[in-house]
């Protein structure tokens, strides 16, 4: 098989998570190939209490298995693109990667790329788009940079011939005037914002003063907890948003915005994130002005550095995506498109992927299951 990735070195969380059920190869630009093994604590000698938490156990799953659907071809061809190098999507790499690995078992050979920029650019994704299809892929799937550039750019690529899918956290879809063919991923966007301004809102009794921090202008799965977040603070009158800005996926950036909101409002009561690293830049903002006893922090996913955070209560609570299963059910999706099979009972238009609030109380299971780390 031929794996593509970013860098050779993808991230510490495949490297680390990975390793419970199997060691691997990845490949880089270069065309160095790296075998990776590394052993962690046994889940006995660590302590049986750790894994004891059945919230975090059902929110994050390393043990797929295809279903039964038997492939037409013995060989396929995908590209996949995503929004930048970030150890978010390091964890759905390691979902594709298990999934090659089980049709490989069954005979398959799965050559794949998974390439995205340092940083978030549409226009790149979308010559990536183009360059791509030019290379007889079977599929290409996309993370979705901004819909408004990106959603043409399928169109486009698919009136050729190209069949595309989207994937991960970002879809472009017929609201969009998208022809992508199916969606794997989070559709529940709008819903974790929610979610994540519900918890907030109740934790400062439903009056104060909120900042918001958004990841990038036009992506999908931001701009979409952004709105779900405005449209709960909107149900309590005594609940103000005092700015939004987005970081671009920086914790730094994060960090300066959040310290930006304490300046202008020194009463600020809490701040929601929207993607996985700005929560760690506001708790360091927060921190840094010695306020973690009056601003209360919400956000995303399984960032190491939040997961501690969040153990040491700086931050309240965190969305995590199962992202393994996305690139998992991303892999065998594009199977079935590759064959031609329309969405219908084989796999359906939106494969939907769970998000879990998890609390302080959570993070010693969820450091250990991602990390292979213990939480003192």
């Amino acid at each position: 098989m031929n794996r593509l990735f970013t860098n050779r070195h993808t991230g510490v969380l495949i490297r680390v998570a990975f390793v419970f059920f199997m060691t691997f190869v990845i490949t880089g630009c270069t065309g160095e190939e790296k075998t990776v093994t590394e052993g962690v604590t046994s889940p006995a000698a660590a302590g049986a209490d750790i894994y004891e938490n059945s919230l975090v156990n059902s929110a994050v799953s390393f043990e797929h298995e295809l279903d039964d659907y038997v492939p037409k071809k013995t060989e396929y061809n995908f590209y996949f693109t995503y929004k930048l190098v970030h150890p978010w999507w390091d964890a759905v790499a390691m979902g594709l990667e298990d999934a090659a690995e089980q049709f490989e078992d069954k005979g398959i050979t799965i050559n794949y790329e998974y390439l995205a920029p340092n940083a978030v650019d549409a226009k790149d994704q979308a010559q990536r788009i183009r360059s791509a299809s030019k290379r007889g892929f079977d599929v290409i799937g996309v993370d979705v940079a901004d819909s408004a550039v990106i959603a043409p750019v399928i169109n486009q690529v698919m009136k050729g011939g190209q069949k595309v899918i989207t994937f991960s956290s970002s879809d472009t879809a017929e609201s969009d005037n998208c022809d992508r063919i199916a969606y794997v991923g989070n559709t529940h966007n709008y819903q974790d914002g929610a979610d994540l301004a519900e918890a907030l809102c109740a934790r400062i009794g439903y009056k104060g003063k909120i900042g918001i921090i958004v990841g990038d202008p036009g992506a999908p799965c931001h701009e979409e907890r952004l709105a779900g977040a405005k449209d709960v603070i909107k149900k309590y009158k005594d609940v103000k948003i005092i700015g939004v800005d987005y970081d671009r996926e920086s914790a730094d950036r994060a960090e300066k915005i959040a310290d930006r909101f304490i300046e202008k409002e020194p009463d600020l009561s809490g701040i929601i994130c929207c993607n996985m690293v700005n929560p760690v830049g506001a708790a360091h903002s927060v921190i840094s002005h010695r306020l973690t006893d009056k601003i209360t922090i919400v956000g995303m996913d399984h960032d190491e550095r939040a997961l501690r955070l969040l153990h040491e209560g700086m931050i309240y609570c965190l969305g995590v995506q199962d992202c393994c299963s996305i690139g998992f059910d991303t892999m065998q999706v594009a199977v079935k498109v590759a064959d031609g099979l329309k969405p219908g009972s084989e796999y359906q238009k939106f494969t939907n992927e769970k998000t879990t609030l998890i609390y302080q109380k959570d993070a010693k299971a969820m450091m250990y299951k991602l990390y292979g780390q213990e939480l003192k």
